[in-house]
């Protein structure tokens, strides 16, 4: 109990604690639309966009994250016209900004070569790093998501399942498309400071396939993966201070861990399910012999 309190009092885990619940909201509330439509990548490709923005903010001297913000949005524009253009091959179009960034972001980097030691915090995430304008930002994408998600959510349920439906029906499929890019890369380029560029793609997805598991309806599917990436986060975080381990391997590991229970015990309670009924029918049975 002395030690909680005591992790308290540093204004760091304030501020680390405050960034990782809002990350833990943002990124299953986007996560669920883009893996239902299979664009899990996206998040991956969204976050080596944001590398290279990282590294021309230390380059230029400008805010790392705003940098990284402004990458991520210029990209994703591109990124949904190029995934227009080849309708039946859309993967391509991850696979070239994803290429496209890394390779941006290691010549950023080899320009300037003292950027290399800090871009680690960045890499990997770091629960002293998070300053007050990280949190401002974090708000205010946390707000925007919301909004814009509570606003438009019954379009994106219905582009998730069909899009050619959705177009049929009168609905902007390109301009939603846009929105959830938009939002994807707001996530993306808001949560890196907490769970780190290499890892923030993973809490757009692990808990939202963790919810899939077990989720009877999509709505139900939306709560469960807020509930996983929680219960992560907090995990996480707290085995990061008291172990000192990087924040972001500690929060996906904990996720990949949840996916992989959930998944053992899904199996098990089906596999113990017929039993149960086996041994409910046979003990009717015997009840009509006697």
């Amino acid at each position: 109990m002395f030690g909680f309190t005591e992790m308290f009092q540093h204004d760091f885990m304030v501020r680390a604690f405050l960034a990782g619940l809002m990350v833990a909201v943002i990124c299953p509330s986007i996560g669920l639309f883009l893996v239902l439509r299979r664009l899990s990548l996206i998040g991956d490709t969204i976050s080596h966009i944001s590398l290279a923005g990282v590294a021309g903010g230390m380059l230029w001297g400008v805010y790392p994250p705003l940098m990284a913000l402004t990458f991520s949005l210029i990209a994703v524009l591109g990124l949904e016209k190029l995934r227009r253009s080849y309708q039946n091959y859309a993967e391509i179009s991850t696979a070239v900004f994803l290429s496209g960034g890394v390779a941006l972001a290691v010549i950023l980097l080899s320009v300037k070569k003292s950027a290399s030691s800090d871009i680690i915090s960045y890499l990997f995430g770091s629960i002293i790093a998070v300053n007050r304008q990280d949190l401002v930002i974090l708000s205010a994408v946390l707000a925007i998501v919301l909004i814009v998600i509570g606003s438009l959510y019954h379009r994106f349920f219905y582009i998730s399942f069909s899009e050619e439906k959705a177009q049929l029906s009168g609905l902007p499929v390109y301009g939603l498309n846009l929105v959830l890019m938009v939002l994807a890369a707001l996530v993306v380029a808001s949560s890196m400071r907490i769970v780190g560029i290499l890892l923030v793609s993973s809490m757009l997805v692990l808990p939202v396939a963790a919810s899939l598991q077990i989720a009877r309806s999509f709505r139900e599917a939306f709560w469960l993966a807020q509930a996983y990436a929680l219960t992560s986060v907090t995990a996480g975080l707290l085995a990061s201070y008291f172990l000192d381990l990087a924040p972001g391997g500690s929060i996906v590991l904990l996720a990949a861990f949840l996916l992989v229970s959930t998944i053992l015990v899904k199996k098990a309670w089906l596999r113990l399910r017929p039993l149960r009924a086996k041994d409910r029918l046979s003990a009717k049975e015997l009840a009509k012999i006697q």
